[in-house]
């Protein structure tokens, strides 16, 4: 795996050997910040189950101000840790080991222009995460985004409050679903 564009652009990054982690195709990452366009740069993220912290890695690469990357796997942790360090982005993020939704139930520690959903795949756990965030929208900034990542299979609308969804792309067997504030 590696940094696709910006700064960081064709750096390697440390891949984390746990079945639970689904690491974004380059493909699909490339997409999904082509969407983006410009708007990542100095933007706040938020990257749930963060695994190789790629997601995060590719907007501190594009000029956002800064990630804070969640994760309970203790090799995901330290992988995104090494990660940050070789490319010399440890001063704009941070790397928590924990779940994400306790994270998601505590007082917001900032409001996120956009916040990265891509937990393991096939447990609901993309709908729960969902959840959390229409019940607690203080985590997003005006005109933030959530984004999950999923298999097309998962895919299912679900009753939201404050969140909309506005787009959705399918690449093969990834989906990326979009969610704007109302």
């Amino acid at each position: 795996m590696r940094i696709t564009t910006g700064v960081a652009k064709g750096r390697k990054i440390q891949s984390v050997d746990d079945p639970g982690t689904r690491p974004i195709t380059e493909k699909v990452k490339q997409a999904l910040f082509n969407i983006l366009s410009d708007d990542v740069r100095d933007s706040l993220w938020l990257d749930l189950f963060g695994g190789t912290g790629s997601v995060g890695l590719e907007a501190l690469s594009r000029g956002a101000k800064g990630v804070t990357f969640t994760d309970t796997s203790l090799p995901a942790v330290k992988a995104m840790q090494a990660n940050l360090r070789t490319l010399g982005f440890e001063q704009s993020s941070r790397v928590l080991k924990q779940d994400a939704f306790k994270f998601l139930e505590a007082h917001p520690i900032a409001r996120f222009n956009f916040i990265y959903v891509a937990p393991p795949q096939y447990k609901g756990l993309w709908l729960q995460a969902l959840g959390a965030i229409d019940n607690h929208p203080e985590w997003l900034a005006e005109g933030g985004c959530v984004i999950c990542q999923i298999d097309p299979r998962e895919f299912g609308d679900m009753e939201l409050h404050h969140l909309e969804r506005t787009d959705e792309r399918k690449y093969g067997k990834t989906m990326l679903v979009f969610f704007d504030l109302k």
